[in-house]
């Protein structure tokens, strides 16, 4: 018997590609390198495992990991720990999802193409947009790009985006307008939101977007309609909004504030934490800007016989147009997490998507509440999704490593992001913490910071 089940590349294999290339050995493969710079002898490589023993030993390594499955988690900002459906891993498991390649070919590729195009579907209902592409690799290349695009539309160089924005969604941003020499101002935050005074002093003809993120990196609900406002008396720009899709189960979609561009991540529905990713970002615009929209877009239509097809259209990308006409370089999309995301949208339905959203709005409002009768203080000042910021009195680095040891994986440590938030904790409170947990974590917490 093998030590492996998979043989990709045997002695006869070898010899067979050598020959059909006119030579008889490796040596005379590489005769064209210089014999000096070649390496002589052999790599300092441990040992080789044969396929059983390679799986214990990735086992052993993976159990090192703390999972959300054995412990607690009150950690949020970004990525949470949701329910997912189980029929949501049935279906992208089908290898004709699974496997599926870009849909080059519409005409062998109607499957992907029609899961791809109700994925548009459901993101233009929940955020009230027009149109939406097939997905981006994430949520912060997704806001990077949006910005990207008002720069190409307006061609104003001026990009506004909240300090109550994702500190990592704006460390992207900078990347990517360093090398189309775009100018980012940062509009500080006043008590966990946007201050708009600032952000009215900051914005004129020279603005091109503003961005905000709502609800705000602080779980905290931005005021979309001043901020709309302020950014639609500029003739020219245009309001972006990061938004968390599952809160959109019951707040105001972005597009009922005259939102120009909603981007954000699909994380929160469908989509496992996977230690960080891959995720998917959506991207949804009002329909002015439908030509611009970097990435795909899958459209519906007939074909000569009269049946419902699907095809990509609106080709904005340098494979398909002139490249200087191209609006992005994005080559693909997040095809099978947005498949996931999809089904379960469609598992949750609408009535669904707004109790998940309720869950999570009552947990961490009670969570809030029970922390405040411990003695614990709540920075948080305004109304608020699945997140809100506490003084744990200690460093947070420390009180998360007492939690660790209770089995409870703590809040974000805000001061790792922003100055004055030394012992801030960053609290996320999802539908999947039971109200047992969230007490012993009140509780924990408590004895930790307190006592």
């Amino acid at each position: 018997m093998s030590e492996f089940r998979y043989l990709p590349l045997t002695e006869k294999d070898r010899h067979d590609m050598l020959d059909v290339i006119g030579i008889n050995s490796d040596e005379a493969l590489f005769a064209d390198v210089p014999e000096k710079i070649r390496f002589k002898g052999e790599l300092n490589l441990e040992s080789k495992l044969s396929e059983p023993e390679l799986i214990r030993f990735f086992s052993a390594l993976a159990k090192k990991n703390a999972s959300t499955t054995e412990y607690a988690s009150f950690l949020g900002a970004g990525v949470y720990d949701h329910y997912i459906p189980s029929v949501v891993d049935s279906v992208i498991s089908r290898g004709e999802f699974y496997t599926a390649y870009t849909p080059y070919q519409a005409e062998v590729s109607q499957g992907e193409l029609q899961a791809i195009f109700e994925f548009q579907t459901l993101i233009c209902e929940l955020t009230g947009m027009e149109a939406a592409n097939s997905s981006m690799y994430d949520g912060s290349t997704a806001l990077a790009e949006a910005a990207l695009l008002s720069n190409g539309v307006t061609r104003n160089k001026k990009v506004i985006v909240s300090e109550s924005v994702h500190p990592e969604y704006r460390e992207v941003l900078a990347t990517y307008a360093h090398g189309r020499g775009l100018d980012v101002v940062t509009v500080p935050m006043k008590d966990g939101a946007t201050d708009l005074e600032a952000l009215e002093a900051a914005t004129d003809d020279a603005t091109s977007c503003v961005i905000v993120q709502y609800p705000n990196f602080f779980g905290q609900i931005e005021p979309m309609n001043e901020i709309e406002q302020i950014v639609h008396r500029v003739k020219r720009a245009h309001l972006i909004v990061s938004s968390n899709p599952l809160s959109l189960g019951l707040l105001t979609p972005p597009g009922r504030f005259k939102a120009d561009i909603v981007i954000g991540d699909c994380q929160p529905l469908g989509i496992s934490e996977s230690f960080g990713g891959p995720h998917c970002g959506y991207f949804a615009v009002a329909k002015k800007l439908i030509r611009k929209v970097p990435g795909r877009l899958v459209g519906e239509t007939v074909d000569e016989k009269g049946q419902r097809g699907y095809v990509l259209t609106l080709q904005a990308r340098e494979q398909h147009i002139r490249r200087e006409k191209a609006t992005s370089n994005i080559c693909s999309n997040q095809a099978l997490n947005a498949l996931a995301s999809s089904v379960a949208m469609t598992a949750f339905g609408k009535k669904g998507i707004r109790e998940l959203a309720k869950q999570n709005i009552q947990k961490a409002h009670y969570a809030a509440e029970q922390f405040q009768k411990s003695g614990i203080k709540i920075v948080t000042n305004q109304a608020f999704f699945n997140e809100f910021v506490i003084d744990c009195g200690r460093p947070v680095s420390e009180v998360n490593h007492e939690l660790f040891a209770q089995g409870i994986i703590g809040g974000y440590d805000l001061s790792k992001s922003y100055e004055g938030y030394t012992n801030k904790m960053l609290v996320a409170v999802t539908e999947m913490r039971s109200k047992n947990e969230i007490d012993q974590f009140v509780k924990a917490l408590g004895g930790i910071s307190v006592g």
